[in-house]
């Protein structure tokens, strides 16, 4: 996970250390002492514009797989997670999934941490112990935005203006834009 965090573009890099940890790296992935034959070895970025170009060749990570944000389905899935031992009345999480339109994992998890403690302002206030209700989450739904819109401007704009290779034309389909 963050592989950029390892594999960014050297010529950003202040440091030979951390040109050489890079260098380093892509040297395994060669293979160069030992055979990686048989070994998949999978890396998630939410930058892959900040890769090293040296990652993207041939033979070492070759191929960019979009994972766009989950769908209602998957956004009800993660709520039934995420809600999972949490005081609460009965939550039409159906609801709440259609609601969260555009909204990662991290978003919807985001959402219930801010009603529970929201709820527990409200509790420390009122010195009465009531649960989650449709009616917190639909208040505090109106004032979260997804972190995926500012994600996809940038994404858009490398798939744009940076995608001579065609490594960004799912996000161009996933967004509607031809090429």
């Amino acid at each position: 996970d963050e592989v950029d965090a390892i594999g960014a573009s050297r010529g950003d890099m202040k440091t030979s250390g951390t040109r050489g940890l890079i260098n380093q790296f892509l040297m395994e992935l060669d293979g160069v002492n030992t055979s990686n034959e048989g070994i998949l070895i999978l890396a998630a970025t939410n930058a892959p514009w900040y890769l090293d170009t040296a990652f993207k060749r041939p033979g070492r990570f070759d191929k960019i797989i979009f994972v766009p944000p989950p769908d209602v389905s998957a956004r009800k899935a993660i709520l039934d997670i995420v809600l999972k031992g949490k005081p609460t009345e009965q939550l039409d999480a159906e609801y709440i999934a259609k609601a969260a339109e555009g909204f990662s994992g991290a978003d919807l998890k985001a959402l219930i941490e801010t009603c529970v403690e929201d709820k527990l302002k409200e509790i420390i206030k009122s010195g009465i112990e009531t649960p989650l209700s449709m009616k917190d989450i639909k208040k505090t739904i109106k004032a979260i935005k997804p972190s995926t819109k500012d994600w996809f401007e940038t994404a858009k704009n490398y798939a744009i203006y940076s995608n001579r290779s065609g490594w960004y034309d799912d996000i161009l389909k996933y967004l509607g834009i031809e090429r």
